[in-house]
């Protein structure tokens, strides 16, 4: 399972509980698309998981920003993700972000707002935030690979940290094979 976190907004935890905290340390791998705030929510993250791959956001400090990059390509269940905390230009700047990086998705954050949007050339996932939503719902993302599907194909599912699941989707695989 992939875990899809953001803006986790901390100074000195990770901030996780519930159905978050459980499917982090259940994932085969997390992405955090930015936000944490300090090299010491980092730190706690690793000491969740071993497999935790993250960027920085606008509110992340210099320590952080030192160790994490601001863009990143990771590919999960034959997808491929271009990842970022933001972009500016919304949707449009996301949508050619991914493109440049031969995407078939970009998972971003900072909106706080979970949202996914699967019609466009190039997917987009933002997961919200599990801990500080502001006038949205918190959540998390999770993604699952469709073992019966034509073209790599994640199952994936929008999640509150009480484990309520609230938007289900499929992310499929939108480049050419070679």
């Amino acid at each position: 399972m992939l875990v899809v976190v953001s803006d986790t907004h901390g100074t000195d935890s990770h901030r996780l509980d519930g159905r978050t905290l459980d499917a982090v340390r259940e994932a085969d791998l997390v992405i955090h698309a930015g936000d944490l705030m300090t090299e010491t929510v980092l730190d706690a993250f690793h000491d969740e998981t071993d497999r935790l791959l993250a960027v920085y956001g606008n509110n992340d400090d210099r320590a952080t920003r030192d160790r994490i990059p601001d863009a990143r390509v990771v590919e999960y269940g034959g997808l491929r993700f271009a990842v970022t905390h933001t972009q500016r230009g919304g949707a449009t700047a996301l949508s050619l972000f991914g493109r440049e990086r031969d995407a078939d998705a970009v998972i971003f954050g900072h909106s706080h707002k979970p949202e996914v949007e699967t019609t466009g050339e190039v997917q987009l996932l933002n997961p919200g935030s599990h801990a500080d939503p502001r006038r949205y719902r918190p959540a998390h993302a999770e993604l699952e690979p469709v073992a019966d599907a034509e073209n790599p194909t994640l199952r994936g599912r929008l999640v509150a940290p009480s484990g309520e699941v609230y938007e289900q989707f499929r992310l499929s695989q939108r480049r050419v094979s070679e």
